[in-house]
């Protein structure tokens, strides 16, 4: 019996509840099959009502599963290098209570500078219960009493000390976990990728049809790092402006000159783009 079964078994032997946390995106059909034969009263769309209400269809989705037998939910669990999402358990079947504490730690940071947090995605939620204290997974987990998710290949299992409603920390431990720079620039790329996606359908469609979408995302968000340019506002100027672009290229004056600091460097560049679309002198 692998750790998955087991962990199954031991669930349902207590009397716990089981959840499917599933990323919509990837799972659109998978979703949408079992949203159908599950039942309104079974799934909360986890973005929705809150500010990233504008992406709720590609967003997460919290099912309440009565078991792991339904064909859509055995795909999945045979494919966890889908990186689908992952399952949790709890004593209580209140799927309300478990969609609000999830969207209390959704967006992070202040205004202009927020981003979306994708407690979805198992490897963002391995990371975070590897670099937790044992104490701190009940403010992470909540009402969750254990959680089983494929991490580093292979089914892992954080049970909850503290399982119950927890207000959302000052300072939430697990916005300071360590990420390795290829994750980081992983995450960046799906979440740029869906924000083009949603937001410059059009532009986007136009991009297709010269070259490859992800190789020139990837090519971006490689060059954003390399000129350091982290802010979500930076990466948002250079994808959004070298989307309108002769060639879908950065011009050459946009790069740094000898000795220019990064902050100085997009300043100047954000200036003379201003300048040559008429809003701004140089």
């Amino acid at each position: 019996m692998n750790t998955l079964e087991q962990w199954l078994l031991e669930q349902s032997q207590s009397g716990k509840h089981l959840f499917l946390m599933l990323d919509s995106d990837g799972q659109f059909d998978e979703r949408r099959e079992l949203t159908r034969e599950l039942g309104a009263d079974q799934y909360r769309s986890l973005y929705a009502g809150t500010t990233a209400n504008s992406m709720a269809q590609t967003g997460p989705f919290l099912f309440r599963i009565g078991n792991v037998r339904h064909p859509v939910i055995q795909a999945l669990l045979n494919a966890p290098e889908r990186h689908w999402g992952w399952l949790a358990s709890a004593t209580q079947s209140d799927l309300d209570g478990l969609a609000s504490h999830w969207r209390e730690r959704l967006v992070v940071g202040h205004r202009p500078s927020q981003a979306v947090y994708r407690f979805h995605d198992n490897r963002v939620l391995g990371r975070a219960l590897a670099h937790l204290q044992d104490e701190q997974y009940a403010d992470y987990l909540g009402p969750i009493t254990s959680v089983c998710y494929w991490h580093e290949g292979q089914w892992t299992v954080t049970d909850n000390p503290d399982p119950g409603e927890h207000p959302l920390p000052a300072d939430p431990a697990w916005l300071n976990t360590p990420t390795p720079d290829i994750v980081y620039a992983n995450v960046q790329f799906d979440n740029t990728r869906r924000y083009l996606v949603r937001e410059h359908t059009e532009a986007l469609a136009r991009l297709a049809a010269d070259r490859d979408v992800d190789d020139w995302l990837w090519g971006l968000i490689q060059l954003a790092r390399l000129w350091d340019w982290q802010q979500p506002e930076q990466v948002h100027f250079l994808l959004t402006q070298t989307l309108k672009a002769p060639g879908y290229l950065p011009p050459r004056f946009w790069g740094p000159k000898t000795g220019e600091e990064p902050a100085a460097h997009f300043e100047r560049v954000y200036q003379q783009v201003l300048y040559w679309q008429g809003y701004a002198p140089l």
